[in-house]
């Protein structure tokens, strides 16, 4: 897969992740995060990180498939265990429908923190 087809596969895995019912939103990778910042700093705008930051997907070594990971902020109400493992089967879902051909697929839920309710008073 082509880094179109890669760049493509993180639109399709982060979209599954963001669809999931307590998914606040993904969190960036620290390399993510440093490259924001200097940009923020050099440019006065203010910079967004798309969700595709929250993703990885990277080849296996053999080239026989790949791993996803996915780093995810929660709400509260639903247990962190069921939101992770709702995320890790439609990101697996969605990835495995998306690809060409039938290739194994290894998907890394991470949750990185859980996001306060704040109520509307």
């Amino acid at each position: 897969m082509t880094a179109t087809g890669t760049t493509a596969l993180l639109g399709v895995a982060a979209d599954a992740a963001l669809a999931v019912p307590g998914v606040a939103g993904l969190q960036p990778r620290l390399a993510h995060r440093l490259a924001a910042a200097a940009t923020t700093r050099a440019d006065p705008m203010p910079h967004r990180t798309s969700p595709e930051a929250g993703i990885r997907a990277d080849r296996a070594p053999d080239g026989s498939g790949w791993h996803i990971e996915v780093r995810c902020v929660l709400t509260e109400g639903r247990r962190a265990l069921d939101i992770a493992r709702d995320v890790h089967d439609r990101v697996r879902t969605a990835v495995i429908s998306h690809l060409s051909a039938p290739e194994p697929v290894t998907v890394t839920v991470t949750v990185t923190r859980i996001a306060a309710r704040y109520d509307a008073a």
